[in-house]
């Protein structure tokens, strides 16, 4: 049995880290996305103040009344998950950018 030389074992290649630019794109992107989950969200509640739903059949204005909450709920889950993603990028930023750099990575 030989043991291994140093020729034969193959180092897989770090993957950079990641700089203040990169968590900066990353925190405007998800702003970005925020903002329109918000007029999205405005929007629909606008929609459904001005059209609310009309049924005859008990059971039909339920399921009615079931989706409008369910819809306007997820719209505005989405607008709260992208900004709460975007001030936490922002923060890495901010951090990123006051930390001292690390003379030997690990």
């Amino acid at each position: 049995m030989t043991d291994p030389t140093p020729s034969d074992s193959v180092e897989e290649p770090r993957d950079p880290r990641k700089g203040p630019l990169s968590f900066l794109s990353g925190a405007l992107t998800a702003g970005f996305l925020a903002w329109l989950a918000l007029g999205l969200s405005r929007r629909m509640v606008v929609y459904f103040a001005v059209h609310p739903p009309h049924y005859s059949s008990p059971i039909a204005q339920n399921i009615a009344v079931t989706l409008k909450t369910l819809l306007v709920g997820l719209s505005f889950i989405a607008t709260f998950s992208t900004s709460f993603v975007a001030l936490g990028l922002t923060l890495v930023f901010l951090r990123s950018l006051f930390t001292i750099k690390d003379q030997n990575p690990a």
